[in-house]
């Protein structure tokens, strides 16, 4: 089993890249089978699209601060850790987003695509489904749509749903909702077109962020699950994303 292991800047990081590249030696990317992420889950989010152009799985090590994608950092037996492991895919979402110069700036999001304020007034953003508009003003700090990977994350935080791998939903969620003040977002099939304009973007601006790539005074943004991309995660056994995502439902 070749290995290559991703790692960010982190001294902790590197550390453990050094002492499991001497025991088990550092594969180029070309010649890995399977790519070993070493930090927290932003990490491993960078491992995922630096690997984009392979269909490697990626197994991640918690060498960070957050490390719910993560396994345990256990550094002996990791073939054994590795051959075990269980495996899930996932499919992430893909952005286009247009900036009031008209550029288009695409990216991939993993975990979620997320538009919030720039400044200290509220942003207005108008909502469209399927090209159907479904919402005409949302006056809030921002909104995000979450994978099911990613809805125990950035979305949860704002008081979105948990979502199962199985059940191929998006979570769209508000951030801070001003008016309508009640609306707590919607569960979207995973299939679904999802299209933001933002309203007075020029004394209102709003920025788009896919996973960490950002794009600054936008004027609209369009979203929906990549048809050509699917990655796959790996997880020590007995410890599955699908499981982690039922534990959280019950945390306390």
């Amino acid at each position: 089993m070749n290995i290559h292991f991703f790692a960010n800047q982190s001294i902790e990081a590197q550390s453990a890249k050094k002492t499991l590249a001497e025991k088990y030696g550092h594969a180029k990317l070309d010649n890995a089978d399977i790519v070993v992420a070493l930090g927290g889950d932003g990490t491993l989010l960078s491992a995922l699209r630096a690997t984009s152009s392979t269909d490697l799985p990626v197994y991640g090590m918690n060498r960070g601060s957050l490390g719910f994608l993560m396994n345990t950092f256990a550094p002996d037996n990791l073939f054994d850790s590795l051959q075990s492991a269980e495996k899930v895919t996932i499919y992430p979402l893909s952005m286009n987003a247009t900036d009031i110069n008209g550029e288009i700036q695409t990216a991939i999001a993993f975990n979620e695509v997320s538009l919030l304020r720039q400044v200290r007034q509220a942003a207005k953003l108008a909502i469209s489904i399927d090209g159907i508009l479904r919402m005409e003003e949302l006056i809030c700090d921002g909104i995000l749509v979450a994978t099911p990977a990613g809805s125990t994350a950035y979305n949860l935080s704002a008081h979105g749903p948990i979502i199962p791998l199985s059940t191929q939903l998006l979570a769209l969620t508000p951030i801070s909702a001003f008016r309508p003040r009640r609306w707590k977002g919607a569960l979207l099939p995973a299939k679904a077109k999802i299209r933001f304009d933002i309203l007075d973007a020029d004394s209102r601006p709003v920025s788009a962020t896919a996973d960490d790539f950002e794009v600054r005074n936008i004027t609209s943004v369009n979203i929906q699950q990549s048809t050509d991309l699917s990655r796959t995660l790996m997880f020590s056994s007995g410890q599955s994303l699908e499981e982690r995502i039922l534990k959280e439902q019950f945390a306390w």
